[in-house]
């Protein structure tokens, strides 16, 4: 694609979303002319209007990549999948587009369960016209909740209950959204660089024998890199590496 056709792409694609705004605006008089008012209500009968439906849809499908990466185990996943590469020396192979679609699918795979339920306990209740929004928004936060305190560690839910000033929650019911998040997150952080760790050190050892090797034959302008990276990747796909890895992470959540 010629620079052209990007700048052409690119005046493009505002254009187009401009147009579209405009039009979902433009639709809202004609609403109001045959229901002779617009109402927006959140309170009354417990029943969001629509334009405050479309509004709430339009600012989830926002924050959904920030979703993904808070409240779910891609964290962890993308994590150690960067270590693996990193071990291997294989630069940009896997491509992140590999890893990325690799960790949404195993993402997709390990909270299936939790989805199950919110969707049995939340989704289909509002659907069906049993509970309102903001009830179903309570009831789906009770599996992503009970997920989150399972691996999360009780220092980090102290720390950001002692930096944002809250008394010491009485059990896992009184911790909040706000300090469960960021827990969850440091939490996964910690436990993938730990995995990453132990991963590293097979492929450390190979790169420090090859260099000794190489040093002591006087191959000093020859970069050790060079040579072993063959000889790890001989040996991750001999131990049948990436079934022994995923395999772990996947029931590390189990």
């Amino acid at each position: 694609m010629n620079p052209r056709s990007r700048r052409r792409i690119c005046v493009f694609v505002p254009v187009l979303l401009t147009v579209l705004v405009v039009i979902a605006l433009a639709s809202v008089p004609a609403v109001a002319q045959t229901t002779e008012s617009l109402e927006i209500r959140l309170g009354g009968d417990g029943k969001l209007t629509t334009p405050i439906r479309i509004m709430i849809l339009m600012t989830v499908l926002t924050v959904i990549p920030a979703i993904l990466v808070s409240i779910t185990s891609f964290t962890r996943l993308i994590i150690v999948m960067h270590f693996i590469r990193q071990a291997l020396g294989t630069q940009t192979m896997p491509p992140n587009q590999i890893l990325i679609g690799l960790s949404l699918f195993l993402t997709w795979f390990i909270m299936s369960p939790v989805f199950d339920r919110v969707n049995e306990q939340a989704l289909q209740p509002l659907m069906s016209g049993e509970i309102n929004e903001m009830q179903a928004l309570d009831n789906a936060s009770v599996p992503m909740r009970n997920f989150m305190l399972r691996y999360t560690r009780e220092k980090d839910l102290a720390l950001f209950t002692k930096i944002a000033g809250l008394p010491r929650p009485n059990g896992p019911d009184d911790v909040s959204m706000r300090i469960l998040i960021p827990s969850f997150m440091i939490s996964e952080m910690k436990t993938a660089f730990q995995i990453g760790f132990v991963l590293y050190i097979p492929f450390l050892v190979i790169d420090m024998v090859v260099a000794s090797i190489l040093l002591s034959m006087g191959m000093i302008q020859l970069p050790p890199i060079m040579i072993s990276v063959p000889f790890k990747i001989l040996l991750f796909v001999m131990v049948d590496g990436w079934n022994l890895i995923i395999g772990s992470l996947v029931k590390s959540f189990y």
